[in-house]
């Protein structure tokens, strides 16, 4: 990544701080001394345009805070600074236990824990030890700002031995001044989708329309009410929405739509890489998305969330269970998600009943009128490339296909026409390309 001069000098003189405070911290230590941070100097005064001293104002960020990002930031930045803690107990031969740190799959260095935190921030205090959790909590601005957490440890270990984990965007931001869009990975399965459609293009009934003025009314009023009109006491945050309705009918076209009329990131949920066979998975690739998205303008869109928010059944069997448990956890996670979840099904009645209690809207699709596809089929394609005798008002009010089968017969008839050496569609390729399309619904012309 590039690095602004402005954005490295910031970091560097933070590093060499914290470099001062780990040294003395263990001088400290192998003195018998408990002082933590109190003892430590005091933090830099850095560069007020630099990208670091604006997150630490944005944050309100005291001396143990920065501290623990620093510290964060080490093990990327500065990975020798951390090889200190590497030195073994003489007496135990082995690693010093309040030194906390794990040992990496294919870096060599240090892997700082909160335990790490701990012994630098806090020493032998059991109070600043207590402390120090409040930095982990969800309501802390560095969970709230998906600036860094405390990975979950394994069970029955200590709390304070996950592993201390900075957000690839905050380090992008803190080292170049921009973050970019998160990649599609095994990490995070969403892909952000776009269009090169407007909101102009939007050929839906209007009471449909209706329905998604008010969720877009949501995104630019929701905090306002739940603030203001003091509507947080009795509303959770967030809101969730269903789009059901026949295939091609504009559902992900709408989702993707309202963000770019909202200037909202639409994330698309790969279930292929979010459901998996083994037990506590998929409710772990779920929860990397969701922990990602927290506080963020991102609309969460689930295509064919029937795949994954199916019916529950009487779970006489363990698998039955464990897909129970799944559901349970995908109702609770949505329920507490702050920002807008979308999900898309072909059939309302192959979702389970207790998301339906949870939706504050449920949006019929139906296929388009006679009036809606004559104006889809003028939007996409210009009359320049019809010929004369082709009747697009008579070719609306005859065949009832949705507005995805429209696209499809014009890709057809449109690769038809060229193969012909022609500009114009002719009625005999599209009547030809009505039937193809027809025929996979088990129609006829």
């Amino acid at each position: 990544m590039d690095s602004n001069p402005i954005h490295a000098q910031a970091l560097s003189q933070e590093l060499d701080w914290f470099g001062q405070v780990l040294t003395q911290r263990l001088e400290h230590h192998f003195q018998q001394s408990g002082a933590g941070l109190a003892q430590a100097p005091e933090p830099p005064q850095l560069d007020p345009a630099s990208q670091l001293a604006q997150l630490i104002t944005q944050l309100a960020l005291g001396k143990a805070e920065r501290a623990l990002l620093a510290l964060a930031l080490c093990a990327h930045l500065r990975p020798a600074a951390l090889d200190l803690l590497f030195m073994r107990n003489q007496n135990l031969d082995r690693g010093f236990t309040e030194f906390g740190g794990q040992k990496a799959q294919g870096h060599g260095g240090f892997l700082p824990t909160g335990e790490t935190a701990a012994f630098v921030i806090a020493g032998e205090d059991l109070s600043a030890r207590l402390a120090l959790l409040n930095l982990f909590d969800p309501q802390h601005a560095f969970s709230r700002h998906n600036v860094l957490q405390l990975l979950t440890p394994a069970p029955a270990e200590p709390q304070l031995s996950g592993a201390l984990a900075l957000s690839a965007e905050t380090l992008q931001l803190l080292c170049t001044g921009h973050k970019d869009k998160p990649d599609f990975n095994a990490q995070f399965p969403a892909k952000l989708i776009t269009s090169p459609l407007t909101w102009d293009d939007l050929v839906l009934a209007p009471e449909v329309m209706d329905e998604v003025l008010q969720l877009t009314a949501w995104m630019n009023w929701g905090s306002s009410l739940m603030q203001d009109w003091g509507l947080a006491r009795s509303l959770k945050p967030g809101y969730r929405a269903l789009f059901y309705g026949p295939p091609g009918t504009g559902k992900t076209l709408t989702a993707t739509l309202i963000g770019q009329k909202c200037a909202a990131d639409v994330y698309r949920i790969d279930l292929s890489m979010v459901v998996s066979k083994f037990i506590g998975e998929t409710e772990k690739n779920l929860a990397r998305v969701f922990d990602q998205a927290e506080n963020r303008n991102w609309i969460l869109f689930f295509d064919e969330a029937d795949a994954l928010f199916g019916k529950r059944s009487a779970a006489n069997t363990a698998n039955e269970h464990h897909a129970n448990q799944e559901i349970a956890y995908l109702l609770q996670r949505i329920e507490d998600f702050p920002g807008i979840v979308i999900l898309a099904s072909n059939l309302r009645g192959n979702l389970d009943e207790a998301f339906s209690r949870r939706f504050q809207s449920m949006v019929y699709f139906p296929l388009p009128d006679a009036p809606q596809r004559l104006r889809l089929w003028r939007n996409m394609l210009a009359a320049d490339y019809l010929s004369p005798e082709l009747d697009l008002k008579q070719v609306a009010q005859q065949y009832e296909i949705s507005g995805g089968a429209i696209a499809n017969v014009i890709r057809h008839a449109a690769l038809s026409a060229r193969r012909q050496q022609r500009n114009k569609i002719l009625p005999a390729e599209l009547r030809a390309s009505l039937a193809k399309e027809l025929r996979k619904e088990g129609k006829t012309l």
